[in-house]
């Protein structure tokens, strides 16, 4: 065996360069970055983070293969986009590796999407993902004012898209114009548009700063990642959000941006949008004085007509001067009128008075009257009072004769109800069970005082009680089959019952 042909571990081998780790990194490393230097990578982002350091760590993959990446924080901030999980990217940088790990990455310094359909899918992605949560809904959009007092304006203070509003705007009808300058492209550029817009809506009308009526946010042509600031949730969320009605003038007629569809009105330009946002004030001075014109013309008319009316009922009218004459001789023909019937209304009435007097008789005449009057009153008063008393006397009789008759015929009344009652009394006594007693009979009942009504009810060795009209006795039933109980007390004999001559009530047996 030759000493080439020799394993690497083999003793004959002592000449072999021996390396230690870090020496075999930093080998690895110039190799790889001598061979490659800058390269062009195209695949798919992947787990893209930004911890707090600010660099942004991600993967490109594609089917067969993934490749870790690197964008240091001042880098990322110069890209204008956003890496974002899925996105089809075109990477520029250099590929290094990283000892720490053993493996290798780019340091990415350009990023650009792979293509101009995956940024549009992307932008149409958000667009649905957004419409769905009903920030695009016709009823959030706020009508513009006729005529805006204060105008809010956010895009570059750097720009033309400032001037060509200023001057549209001093050309129609010149507005208080508030710019709030923000970047409209680049990393930075969405975050100042969202902030310039809450700014504007935080502002109070009774602040030194004014609150604008309308707010323009604009920007000049450019290609689509150029306008992507616009396109950017955090802009279209504020946009939507603003209660301050929003004009979206981004790039050109054609160009149309997801702020577009958030905002209260859409301007094909930034020019169209000062457009939209005032009226001209030339045409509201001719229209004013047009008005004008055809209102004092109305007037006029108005005038003309009132007058002609006026002066046709003048005319049917007559004359007033001999209209007040007619009525003031009729007025003092009805007064002497009036006169002369109060005059003949008093006579009347004096005449009236003369002859009731006439026919009125003198008091003295009237008093003897009364007096004799009252003479015969008291001649028929007495005559009824001695009348009266005849015809008391005779009732006095009368109601001692009949007092004496009610008392007879109460005691008889008394008698007969007497007799009625002792009657009913002695048949209550004759269905009374003591009678039947006297008669020899026996009431037989238990210890606890009911009665038994059979001999199957007596159970041997029982105490019963024996109830006689004179008295009771206690027995011992012995044998229940009929066997005469043993007497505690001699029985005294019944005494005979007397009948009375009227009692029609028989024995019962």
């Amino acid at each position: 065996m030759s000493e080439d042909s020799a394993p690497p571990d083999s003793p004959l081998r002592p000449n072999l360069p021996e390396y230690s780790v870090g020496e075999l990194s930093a080998a690895i490393k110039r190799t790889v970055e001598g061979a490659f230097g800058y390269v062009r990578v195209r695949g798919e982002i992947s787990r893209p983070s930004i911890p707090g350091s600010g660099h942004c760590y991600l993967r490109l993959k594609d089917e067969s293969a993934v490749l870790d990446a690197v964008i240091w924080k001042g880098t990322l901030a110069r890209l204008g986009l956003r890496p974002e999980e899925g996105m089809e990217v075109v990477c520029t940088g250099r590929l290094t590796t990283y000892a720490g790990k053993s493996s290798y990455q780019l340091i990415v310094d350009r990023m650009e999407l792979a293509g101009a359909g995956a940024l549009l899918k992307m932008i149409e992605e958000r667009r649905q993902r957004l419409a769905a949560e009903g920030l695009f809904d016709p009823a959030r959009k706020r009508k513009l004012p006729f005529l805006p007092d204060v105008i809010g304006v956010v895009t570059s203070p750097t720009g033309a898209v400032i001037r060509d509003i200023l001057h549209r705007l001093a050309d129609r009808f010149p507005r208080h114009v508030l710019l709030w300058p923000v970047a409209v492209q680049g990393e930075d550029a969405a975050a100042q548009i969202a902030e310039a817009i809450r700014g504007f809506n935080k502002l109070s009308p009774g602040d030194d700063v004014p609150r604008p009526d309308v707010l323009i946010v604009a920007r000049g042509g450019g290609s689509l990642e150029d306008l992507m600031a616009f396109n950017e949730e955090i802009v279209v969320r504020a946009a939507a959000a603003s209660v301050i009605p929003l004009i979206s003038a981004v790039g050109h007629e054609t160009d149309t941006t997801l702020i577009d569809f958030a905002a209260s009105v859409r301007a094909p330009t930034p020019t169209a949008a000062a457009e939209m946002a005032v009226p001209v004030r030339a045409e509201l001075l001719a229209d004013l004085l047009r008005d004008e014109r055809r209102l004092v013309s109305a007037l006029r008319r108005l005038v003309e007509e009132r007058r002609t009316r006026v002066e046709g009922l003048g005319r049917g009218l007559g004359d007033p001067r001999r209209l007040i004459e007619d009525y003031a001789q009729r007025l003092d023909d009805r007064v002497g009128r009036l006169r002369l019937a109060a005059a003949n209304l008093v006579e009347a009435r004096r005449a009236r008075v003369a002859e009731s007097f006439a026919r009125l008789a003198h008091p003295r005449q009237q008093f003897e009257r009364a007096k004799d009057l009252l003479k015969e009153r008291a001649a028929r008063l007495l005559a009824a009072y001695r009348g009266t008393g005849r015809l008391l006397g005779d009732g006095r009789a009368r109601v001692g004769e009949l007092g004496g008759r009610l008392q007879a015929a109460f005691a008889r009344r008394l008698d007969r109800l007497a007799e009625h009652l002792a009657a009913r009394g002695d048949l209550l006594e004759s269905f009374s069970y003591a009678r039947v007693l006297e008669r020899g009979f026996v009431l037989v009942h238990d210890a606890a005082g009911h009665p038994v009504m059979s001999a199957a009810a007596a159970q041997p060795d029982a105490t019963l009680g024996l109830r006689f009209h004179d008295g009771e006795v206690g027995v011992r039933v012995v044998d229940a089959g009929g066997a005469a109980p043993s007497r505690t007390k001699a029985r005294t004999p019944a005494k005979p019952t007397r009948k009375r001559a009227d009692d029609k009530q028989g024995d019962l047996l």
